[in-house]
């Protein structure tokens, strides 16, 4: 039975992958596509019938010109978008609405039909969002958003890929491609943190994107975030409990926004994939505290703390990481407990530079490691490039640019630049402040030692 089920699968796999799918979908969405196919084609198979709900979403019936859309949000963010973006092609406002994205892109008809890279690369992906974003006003059940509890020990989480880790972390089944989508976008902060620092990560020295003192840096914090383990190399009890209750792991996330608005509960899922570890969260940042009655940021001159488990606490700072720091209230800093996750931080936007021009040095005088996530291929590059151009000597590259494997797949639209679509947390990289003196030829010590 077992094989005749594996047999069933590959062949399912094989016809998907030889569909016609519409034009408008991106190379993404038709591997979610192959997977939805997948499924139906076994229950079909296997004598099920076709069990679709009615409710069950579907490009065809989420999909609204946002003018016209039932949820006021969008008819709203429609209006934004006309008030304050612009043309694309004429750089005039926008007033024409894309027929086959739903989302206004252009100043007027002539505009759009002359912009062949909106028609090639970006509509397909705007008509994503589109749907998304009706999808998760619908008032559907989402099923998605359960959070599986804590595993056996003995179960081996695997980091190859999306599907691999909601699979081995037993997740609900992601039947279509909305729900891996909505999945991928809630999970990808506490994911990406766990992707960098477990011991089972993707990125390696085999890979290509880990460099040696990228291992070195992760290899410190894996001893900690792992105490079995190093316990059980080290032969010591491994049931000793007293290392939870030690120094915790400290979690910094620099210009915090609605990474810090997560329910905890997902954050939380950072204490299910390590070996139990202490963890308190940072958020960082004058975005970084959201009163939900107000239904905006404030400031706090104090930490806000919420203690939500023994072993798991977060806290809130609402100034700028370089003000924090020149205070020391976090020193000493430990490269074997803390770490920093910038997501998606714009280093090198001409509208946030000044203030990472503090605060970067700062991050760089701690030697811990700095990961850094991007919205897109561009964005990341601007913030690599930026980050060289003024701090090359004074850092060590831990991991080289490219594709976060577990960033979001859930488009996102931008309402001052609705032709610039993007994913969060698509890109990553990571640096260090430099751990060892450059050693000029006569002998001479460039620098002080750390």
């Amino acid at each position: 039975m077992a094989q005749a089920a594996r047999t069933l699968i590959s062949s399912a796999w094989r016809c998907s992958s030889r569909l016609n799918l519409p034009a408008r979908r991106s190379t993404v969405v038709t591997l979610q596509q192959r997977r939805t196919f997948l499924m139906k084609a076994v229950r079909w198979t296997l004598g099920y019938g076709d069990d679709t709900k009615k409710d069950e979403p579907t490009f065809e019936n989420r999909f609204h010109l946002w003018e016209e859309s039932p949820s006021l949000v969008l008819r709203n963010r429609a209006a934004t978008i006309k008030a304050l973006a612009r043309c694309p092609v004429t750089d005039l406002p926008i007033q024409f609405t894309c027929p086959n994205c739903g989302i206004p892109t252009h100043h007027d008809r002539a505009a759009w039909e002359k912009d062949t890279h909106h028609h090639e690369s970006v509509c397909e992906k705007l008509a994503l969002a589109n749907v998304y974003e009706h999808d998760i006003r619908s008032g559907r059940e989402f099923p998605e958003f359960e959070m599986p509890p804590p595993q056996d020990i003995d179960v081996t989480i695997n980091f190859g890929d999306w599907d691999t880790f909601l699979y081995t972390r037993d997740f609900h089944s992601m039947d279509t491609e909305f729900e891996f989508a909505h999945a991928t976008k809630i999970l990808t902060y506490p994911v990406t943190v766990a992707s960098v620092l477990h011991n089972g990560s993707p990125y390696t020295l085999a890979s290509k994107r880990l460099t040696l003192e990228g291992l070195k840096s992760l290899a410190a914090l894996r001893y900690t975030l792992f105490p079995a383990v190093a316990r059980t190399r080290a032969g010591a009890n491994t049931e000793d409990e007293s290392v939870y209750q030690g120094q915790p792991i400290r979690l910094f996330v620099l210009g915090a926004r609605s990474e810090s608005q997560l329910p905890f509960e997902i954050w939380a899922q950072l204490l299910f994939v390590f070996d139990k570890p202490n963890v308190q969260i940072h958020f960082i940042g004058p975005e970084a505290l959201f009163d939900k009655k107000k239904k905006q940021y404030v400031y706090s001159p104090d930490p806000v703390h919420q203690t939500l488990t023994p072993s798991f606490g977060v806290t809130f700072h609402t100034d700028y990481f370089h003000i924090i720091h020149e205070s020391n209230q976090f020193v000493p800093y430990d490269p074997y407990y803390d770490v920093f996750f910038l997501f998606h931080p714009g280093l090198g936007a001409p509208e946030a530079m000044h203030m990472w021009e503090k605060s970067v040095p700062a991050l760089l005088e701690t030697k811990c490691a700095i990961v850094v996530t991007g919205f897109h291929e561009a964005d990341s590059k601007r913030d690599w490039e930026w980050v060289n151009e003024n701090f090359s000597e004074e850092m060590d590259v831990l991991m080289m640019p490219g594709k976060n494997l577990f960033g979001s797949t859930r488009w996102e639209i931008n309402d001052m630049r609705p032709d610039d679509p993007y994913l969060v947390n698509d890109q990553i990289f990571a640096i260090r402040g430099k751990r060892y003196p450059a050693i000029l030829r006569g002998g001479e010590a460039a620098g002080a030692s750390t």
